[in-house]
């Protein structure tokens, strides 16, 4: 068997990664001391790192973030001196999902509430847990279209079963009348199941003007903060500060 057929044989074993270097590391075993051994072991880690990157991948695209270069390392915590960095990094570690709490990010625009809730969903996406990124009414869209299909119970099921859901912008924009009976049968679904981190502009005491329904939020805060985290971004904005000088 030569090169190119054994790669093809390797391709059809779906070993494409040790397939794609299969001819660099022969040359490497040419010039470097390297016994069968660890020839074999080298290509046996090339094709798992492949096979998890490939799956990181995945799960980013999954995710569907809106600002996917969002992370903790590019994130300025000297702007806001105040905001609780413990908390973040404790829940960027993930033991909260583990755990199957929740976390409400509250502040006002522009304070950086999106940009840590996607750091901390790529942070849970590298521990190996599958995460959900939906804006509030992209989220409450596709729970209506998914009703007017006969697909709500399955849609559900879906949003549902990831480790991580994250609900962003909650208050930003007016939300349909279903809004309150969507967001908490939600949450009912994920209660102590799995976690869910909510980003709001919008103090709670206004949760129930916004949605119109007083009791549905007060069943909603009930259950997000029973085993809740709670981060309060601000008070400074970027937005205001990098808007351009009048």
């Amino acid at each position: 068997m030569n090169l190119i057929e054994l790669q093809r044989s390797l391709c059809q074993l779906r070993l494409g990664g040790m397939a794609a270097v299969l001819e660099t590391r022969l040359r490497q075993a040419q010039v470097e001391p390297m016994t069968h051994i660890d020839l074999l072991a080298t290509l046996v880690s090339d094709e798992l790192t492949r096979r998890s990157d490939r799956l990181l991948d995945r799960r980013r695209k999954l995710a569907a973030f809106r600002d996917p270069d969002k992370t903790l390392d590019n994130f300025d915590f000297t702007f806001n001196p105040k905001l609780n960095r413990s908390l973040i990094f404790d829940l960027a570690a993930g033991t909260f999902i583990d755990r199957r709490e929740d976390a409400l990010f509250l502040g006002p625009g522009g304070t950086g509430k999106s940009h840590l809730a996607q750091a901390i969903g790529q942070a849970a996406i590298l521990q190996g847990h599958k995460v959900l990124y939906r804006e509030t009414h992209i989220l409450l869209e596709q729970v209506a279209e998914a009703t007017s299909l006969g697909n709500r119970k399955q849609y559900m099921e879906s949003i549902s079963s990831a480790a991580l859901l994250i609900i962003d912008d909650f208050g930003m924009r007016k939300l349909p009348p279903t809004a309150a009976e969507d967001l908490l049968e939600i949450v009912m679904r994920r209660y102590e199941r799995a976690s869910t981190l909510l980003t709001s502009n919008r103090p709670v005491e206004d949760w129930g003007k916004v949605l119109g329904d007083v009791a549905a939020v007060g069943a909603m805060l009930d259950r997000l903060l029973h085993h809740g985290h709670v981060l309060k971004a601000g008070p400074r904005s970027w937005r205001t500060k990098t808007a351009p000088a009048t």
